[in-house]
C-alpha cells in the first residue's frame, strides 16, 4: 500500500474508533483522535525513513492507545516486517482481544511461531487454517512456512510432520506451492519428498511434471531433468502457456536452444517468435537465428510494422547493420516507428555512421512532434552512444541536456546516478539519485540503488539500512531488494542472516549480481565448494558481470 494511502485509511480508522469511543463513554479532556494521531503519523514517518524498528515501536503505542482492530493488525503486519518478534507478539495480543480469530491472525500467529522454533504453536496454528473452509486458505499457511526465513529448519521440520500427519488438502496448487517453498528452504531430502508426494497424487498434470523437472535440476541431475520436460513437447504444441514455461524450465537448464525449440512448436505470433529471438541471441546460435530470420522474411500475411522491427533487431544482433537499417526505414507509421527511429542510430552508429547517428538522436530530440518519453529516450540513446565510445564527457553532457529540457525527470537522473557510480564519484550519484526521491519518496527502485550503493561503496551502513528498509515496506518480496538487504546485512556483520535473505533472494531472481554475492560470503565462510558452484552461476548468467569480477577480486576464487 502507497504511504500516503496507508496514512489515510490509518486516519480513518482512528477517527472511526474515536467516534465509537466518544457515542459510548465521551472524554473530558483530550480526545483520543489526539492521543493516538500523534503516534501513528511518527509511526508512518519513521516507515518512510527506513526505520523499521522505530515504526514498529510507534504503531504498537497507536494499538495500544487505541481499541481499534485495523491498528492491532497494521502494527502486527510492521512488526513482522521489522523482525520484531516481540512487538509482534504484543501486537498480535491486541488483535487477538478485539476481534474473532481470522485467517491473517491464524498466518501471524504462525509466522511467529516458525520464527521463535515454537513447532507445537506453528503446528497447531497452521493446521487450522489448513482445515479452514475459505478457498484458498492454504496460501496463508504457505507464506508463514516461507516467512520464518530465518529459521529455515523449523520451516522444514513443520512441513515434514503435517505431511506425515495427513494434514495437506489434496489440491494441485496448494502442492506445487508446497513444492516451490520446499525448494526455495535448500532442504534437498524435503524437496525430494515433496515432489515424490505430488507426483504420487497428481501424475498426469504437466506442472507436476515441470516441478519435478525443477527439482532435478536443482539437485544437479539436469539429464533427468530434461528426459522429464521432453516427455511434455508434444501437449505444449497444443498449450501456448505450457509452452512458456517448458522454454523457461529449459532455459534455466542452461539450454536455450532446446527453450526456443519448445517455443517453435504450434501456431507462431509475434510473440513467440520474439521470445525464439532472444533465447537464440542468448545461446549464441547464429545458425539458427539467421534460419528464424528467413522464416519471418518469408511469413505470409500483410506487410506489419511489429515484425519489420524484429526483423531489424535480428539483423542486427546477426551484425547485419546495413540489412537492419532497411528494415527499420520501412516503418512510416505508427507506434513501432519511433522504436525503429530510436535503433536506426544504433545501426547507423554500428555502420561507423557516427555523427549520422548523433544527429539522428538530435533530430528526434527536436521532433516536436514526437511525445515527451520519446524525446527523452532520445537523450538517453545519444548517452548510450556516447558510452560505447567512451566518450565519458559526452555522456554526462547528453544526460545533463535532456535533464535541462526535462528538468527532475526521474529517468535522466537515474541513468546519470548509475553514470557517476561507474566514474567512482559516488557523492554525485547520490545527489542524483536522492534528487528523484525528493519528488518519488516511494521509488523503490531508486531507494534500493542507493541503499545498495551505500552499501556496497561507503561505510554509511545504518543509512544504507534504512533506506533498503524502505524499499522493503513497499516490496517485500521483490528479489533486488531482497539481495540489497542481504548485503547491508553482510557488511554490518550479521552474516548467517545475511546468507538466508542472500538465498531466498537468489530463489527469486536468477542474477549474477545475487549469485556472486552469495558466492564471496560464502567463501568467507570458508564454505569454498558452495562458493564456486555459485560464482559458475554468476559466470554462466553473465560473466562481465561487475560484481563477480569484484567478487573473484576479493576473494582470489
Amino acid at each position: 500500500m502507497p504511504a500516503m494511502m496507508r496514512f489515510i485509511v490509518c486516519l480513518l480508522l482512528i477517527l472511526s474508533a474515536a467516534g465509537t469511543s466518544r457515542a459510548q463513554a465521551p472524554r473530558s479532556e483530550t480526545s483520543e483522535t489526539g492521543d493516538v494521531l500523534a503516534p501513528v503519523m511518527a509511526g508512518e514517518f519513521a516507515l518512510q525513513a527506513g526505520r523499521l524498528e522505530e515504526a514498529s515501536q510507534w504503531y504498537l503505542q497507536a494499538a495500544q492507545d487505541s481499541d481499534d482492530i485495523g491498528l492491532a493488525e497494521l502494527s502486527t503486519r510492521i512488526a513482522l516486517l521489522a523482525e520484531d518478534d516481540q512487538r509482534a507478539r504484543q501486537s498480535l495480543d491486541l488483535w487477538r482481544k478485539r476481534a474473532p480469530t481470522s485467517l491473517a491472525m491464524q498466518a501471524a500467529e504462525a509466522t511467529l511461531a516458525v520464527r521463535g522454533g515454537n513447532t507445537r504453536v506453528a503446528l497447531r496454528e497452521l493446521k487450522a487454517l489448513l482445515r479452514a473452509e475459505t478457498p484458498q486458505a492454504w496460501r496463508y499457511a504457505i507464506s508463514a512456512l516461507g516467512a520464518g526465513g530465518r529459521n529455515p529448519d523449523t520451516s522444514a521440520k513443520v512441513t515434514e510432520r503435517l505431511i506425515a500427519g495427513g494434514h495437506l488438502p489434496n489440491q494441485l496448487p496448494f502442492w506445487l506451492a508446497l513444492g516451490g517453498l520446499a525448494q526455495s528452504l535448500d532442504r534437498p531430502a524435503l524437496s525430494e519428498r515433496v515432489i515424490a508426494e505430488v507426483v504420487r497424487r497428481f501424475p498426469a498434470d504437466p506442472r507436476v511434471a515441470l516441478l519435478h523437472a525443477t527439482q532435478l535440476r536443482r539437485s544437479g541431475q539436469a539429464a533427468q531433468a530434461k528426459q522429464v520436460l521432453s516427455t511434455l513437447t508434444p501437449a505444449a504444441a497444443q498449450d501456448p502457456q505450457l509452452r512458456v514455461l517448458l522454454a523457461q524450465e529449459f532455459d534455466a537448464l542452461g539450454d536455450p536452444v532446446a527453450a526456443a525449440g519448445a517455443m517453435a512448436q504450434g501456431p507462431q505470433d509475434e510473440r513467440t517468435w520474439a521470445l525464439r529471438a532472444s533465447l537464440l541471441a542468448k545461446a549464441e546460435d547464429n545458425f539458427a537465428l539467421t534460419a528464424l530470420y528467413d522464416e519471418l522474411r518469408g511469413a505470409s500475411g500483410e506487410a506489419d510494422a511489429g515484425r519489420d522491427l524484429l526483423l531489424g533487431q535480428i539483423a542486427q544482433y546477426l551484425k547485419r547493420p546495413a540489412e537492419a537499417l532497411e528494415w527499420y526505414t520501412k516503418i512510416s507509421q505508427g507506434e513501432a516507428r519511433t522504436e525503429a527511429r530510436l535503433r536506426a542510430a544504433y545501426a547507423l552508429h554500428e555502420l561507423d555512421r557516427k555523427s549520422e547517428a548523433y544527429e539522428q538522436a538530435r533530430k528526434m530530440q527536436g521532433d516536436a512532434s514526437l511525445d515527451d518519453d520519446a524525446r527523452r529516450n532520445a537523450y538517453l540513446l545519444e548517452a548510450e552512444l556516447r558510452q560505447k565510445d567512451e566518450d565519458e564527457a559526452g555522456e554526462i553532457d547528453a544526460l545533463a541536456r535532456g535533464l535541462a529540457a526535462y528538468p527532475d525527470d526521474s529517468a535522466l537522473l537515474y541513468a546519470r546516478g548509475l553514470a557517476w557510480e561507474k566514474r567512482d564519484q559516488i557523492d554525485r550519484a547520490e545527489a542524483d539519485l536522492r534528487r528523484i526521491l525528493v519528488t518519488e519518496p516511494d521509488n523503490t527502485a531508486v531507494l534500493n540503488a542507493l541503499g545498495y550503493t551505500l552499501a556496497d561503496r561507503t561505510t554509511r551502513y545504518q543509512e544504507a539500512l534504512q533506506l533498503i528498509d524502505r524499499a522493503r515496506a513497499a516490496s517485500p518480496d521483490e528479489g533486488a531488494i531482497i539481495d540489497s538487504y542481504g548485503w547491508v546485512l553482510y557488511r554490518l556483520g550479521k552474516v548467517e542472516e545475511a546468507l538466508a535473505q542472500l538465498r531466498r533472494a537468489f530463489t527469486l531472481m536468477k542474477d549474477p549480481e545475487i549469485a556472486a554475492h552469495l558466492g564471496q560470503v560464502l567463501w568467507e565462510q570458508g564454505r569454498r565448494e558452495e562458493a564456486r558452484r555459485y560464482f559458475e552461476e554468476a559466470r554462466k548468467l553473465d560473466p562481465d558481470s561487475r560484481a563477480l569480477q569484484r567478487a573473484l577480486e576479493k576473494t582470489g576464487a
